[in-house]
């Protein structure tokens, strides 16, 4: 989920041969449900950089708020 518009996301994963669907949320309104929208310290209000694990039935199974992208993917992984 990202606040860019589709073209923009469809660039991105041109640009690094992505195989992958991104959905585009420009008024974070997805954002904000889901609680990845809010007020980041000393930055506003922002997207707070988060994942959300959505498990087949369609429930939220965990979420994690604050993540770095560097040191959060073995976490998903070992969650999944």
């Amino acid at each position: 989920m990202s606040r860019d518009d589709p073209g923009t996301l469809t660039d991105f994963c041109r640009k690094y041969d992505l195989d992958l669907t991104f959905l585009s949320d420009p008024d974070h309104s997805v954002h904000e449900a889901y609680g990845a929208w809010g007020e980041r310290p000393g930055r506003g209000p922002g997207v707070i950089r988060s994942t959300v694990l959505i498990g087949t039935d369609g429930k939220v199974e965990r979420a994690w708020y604050g993540v770095k992208a560097d040191e959060h993917a073995d976490e998903v992984l070992k969650a999944l």
